[in-house]
């Protein structure tokens, strides 16, 4: 299919479920509300081949890093800013999901008129017929990723790297709060840090690489990953009890800087590791 019609198609299914999700927030229908963050799901796994594959078509090859690189920082920076802004909002007395009500609603139609201004891109097969079976269907392309040995590992640590960030996004509140002794605000403090380091670490891939896609970044962003993850366990001690602290008493701890540090970095190689696999 032509590109950029799919991606407006897809922006425009997001308003939809959002427009839906803000009505269940408001009258506070937990089931609609589960069913509607699997339909964001659905259509998050439709968005996402195609943003990145419609790089290749308006970008040049030594284009491609620095394409990527953006598109990853984007995507990490607005996954973790949602983080934040949902959590600010929803606390807001009374009113708080009547805020993130509108405020999805609102961003799915930015991100509509946004679309807009996508170029075309003509389908690569126009020819191509997709069964209607969706098992029999992605069983096929497994089938078809398996028979370049080269793209199956760059999907299989493609997929590794989503998991062990969600780990990192779900559990970091409960480090923070748990083993740091921290409140919100430091909980945001390390959320942003994240993001920057990932944000730094997805743009630098261009200068370190060339603009070409260097496969070698990857076991060096692999390795980033290990040790500072490795670090964050020994920076601190024993889990904490008590009140929990804010993000200046946190800075004046002990080890904060270490921690701090850690989160930094963890986000800057997890950028040079995601890059090139996406390029590739």
């Amino acid at each position: 299919y032509e590109k950029s019609r799919l991606i407006r198609g897809i922006k425009l299914m997001e308003i939809a479920i959002m427009c839906m999700a803000a009505v269940a927030l408001v009258t506070r229908n937990i089931t609609a509300l589960m069913a509607l963050l699997f339909l964001m799901g659905a259509q998050s796994s439709l968005f996402g081949p195609v943003k990145y594959g419609i790089l290749p078509q308006h970008l040049k090859p030594e284009e491609l890093v620095g394409g990527n690189g953006m598109v990853e920082m984007g995507t990490f920076v607005a996954i973790l800013v949602g983080t934040l802004l949902g959590g600010l909002l929803i606390g807001i007395d009374e009113v708080g999901t009547h805020w993130v009500a509108g405020t999805v609603v609102v961003l799915a139609c930015v991100g509509y008129v946004a679309s807009r201004g996508v170029p075309e891109a003509e389908p690569a097969d126009a020819k191509l017929r997709i069964s209607r079976n969706p098992l029999a269907e992605t069983w096929a392309n497994l089938k078809f990723l398996r028979s370049d040995r080269t793209v199956f590992l760059a999907c299989l640590g493609v997929s590794w790297f989503w998991f062990f960030g969600a780990i990192y996004l779900t559990q970091l509140p409960n480090y923070t709060r748990l083993t740091l002794g921290g409140n919100e605000q430091v909980v945001t403090l390390l959320l942003t840090l994240f993001s920057l380091g990932i944000g730094v670490g997805s743009l630098a891939c261009e200068k370190l690489s060339g603009g070409k896609v260097e496969i070698g970044l990857v076991p060096f962003g692999s390795i980033g990953l290990t040790v500072f993850a490795l670090d964050m366990y020994f920076a601190v001690g024993a889990p904490v009890s008590g009140e929990l602290i804010g993000a200046a008493a946190f800075l004046g701890q002990p080890g904060a800087w270490r921690v701090i540090v850690d989160v930094v970095l963890l986000g800057a190689f997890g950028g040079l590791y995601i890059v090139p696999l996406y390029t590739l």
